[in-house]
This record gives structure tokens, C-alpha cells and sequence, in this order.
């Protein structure tokens, strides 16, 4: 069930990649927990907000990993919802999906610019 290296991934930009990562992490915890077929509505809202969220990042292609942000954008009902999503679907993202997991860690470890000019 992993997915099979494409360099189209790799080079995609940061938000596609956290719009993906962001994605697939709520299909799974939904198949899950929830529904085998698509997202229910709990989901579908979810993903959603969290699309939205990175949309509308101020870092814009400089954006950190949300973990690793000075700005929690979330409101409080949606970032308890997201950890939930992320603490289960993150350590079977190196089995199904290892190249989005590794690049997420790689992009949590960079460094952004402008970080200290929004706390």
C-alpha cells in the first residue's frame, strides 16, 4: 500500500506538499475511525479548515510545519481535532506514504525566514 516514489512529489511546492501531507493524513484517520468510503461529514469539514489554514498561511512558500509555528491559526475545537488526525496517522505515514513523511520531517527541520517578524 505505499506509494511508489514519483519525483513530482519531491519538487512540488512546500504548500502542495503540506496540502497533501495535510490530506491523506485525515482520509486515513477517517477510514479508520469513521467511514471506509470517502470522508464523513466531520472529516470532510476538517480538511476543509485545515486547506483553508494553509491557504491563507502568512508565510506563504516559507511556511513551518504547523508544530514548528509561532502563529497557531487553528481555533481551539479544530486544533484538538487536527492533533488527533496527526497522532494517529503520523507514524503509519512512513509505512504508507514514506516519501510525504520524510519530506514533512525534512521541512520541519528547515529553518524560516521571517519567523521572529510575526510573534
Amino acid at each position: 500500500m505505499a506509494e511508489h516514489f514519483d519525483p513530482a512529489i519531491s519538487n512540488s511546492s512546500r504548500i502542495d506538499r503540506e496540502r497533501r501531507t495535510v490530506a491523506v493524513m485525515i482520509e486515513m484517520y477517517c477510514r479508520a475511525h469513521h467511514t471506509a468510503d470517502g470522508l464523513c461529514p466531520r472529516c470532510v469539514a476538517l480538511q476543509d479548515y485545515a486547506l483553508q489554514r494553509i491557504a491563507r498561511c502568512p508565510f506563504g512558500e516559507e511556511k513551518p510545519t504547523c508544530a514548528n509555528c509561532r502563529v497557531h491559526c487553528y481555533r481551539p475545537e479544530q486544533r484538538m481535532q487536527i492533533k488527533e488526525v496527526m497522532r494517529f496517522s503520523g507514524p503509519l505515514m512512513l509505512l504508507r506514504h514514506p516519501v510525504l513523511a520524510l519530506l514533512h520531517l525534512v521541512d520541519g527541520r528547515k529553518k524560516v525566514k521571517g519567523k521572529d517578524a510575526l510573534r
